[in-house]
């Protein structure tokens, strides 16, 4: 282990998580919790997978459909936390972000990526979260019309590591991500 004092080694190790979590389907950042606010304040969180993290550009992108709850609360307020518990680094990660919400013809490069079977993901009808009179009365459409990619810019990244001794850290955007110790 790097030496547990370097807050820039620690952010490091945030990241490398992420980063993982977009590269192989098996590790914890995969599928972090995402967090917004409904229209009338209500907290909403479900989890998401990772499609993408750039620590260059400080952004993680996520996809969804476009008729779901979370679009409709993004519009609204375009704040929104993500939230990977990485059991083997004993590691929480929290992401504050402000997220743009992409569609159409913004995204067709990043559809024509999206495997066959995936695509079904994309597009329901009626629109998700709508009551139906049994399990399966809806139809899945598999429509760029209603894929959309999530670009979650990010503000803040708090890093918690429940190691003896345990440790967290905060690293805001608006200073350079220069970082500071918190009491865990």
């Amino acid at each position: 282990m790097s030496d547990p004092q370097d807050l820039a080694a620690f952010l490091e190790l945030g990241w490398q998580r992420l980063t993982r979590g977009v590269a192989d389907r098996h590790a914890a950042a995969r599928h972090p919790v995402f967090a917004t606010v409904s229209p009338d304040g209500t907290p909403e969180a479900r989890t998401v997978v990772l499609r993408g993290a750039n620590r260059g550009e400080s952004t993680v992108e996520i996809h969804t459909d476009g008729g779901s709850d979370k679009v409709v609360s993004l519009r609204s307020n375009p704040r929104a936390q993500l939230l990977v518990w990485d059991e083997k680094a004993k590691l929480q990660i929290r992401l504050s972000t402000r997220v743009t919400i992409l569609q159409g013809g913004e995204v067709a490069d990043r559809w024509n990526n999206v495997p066959e079977g995936s695509r079904m993901a994309y597009g329901a009808s009626p629109n998700p979260g709508t009551s139906i009179p049994n399990a399966h009365a809806y139809t899945k459409l598999a429509s760029l019309d209603w894929f959309t990619v999530l670009t979650c810019r990010i503000e803040s990244i708090e890093l918690m590591q429940l190691i003896d001794p345990h440790r967290r850290a905060v690293f805001m955007a608006c200073n350079g991500w220069f970082g500071e110790w918190r009491v865990p």
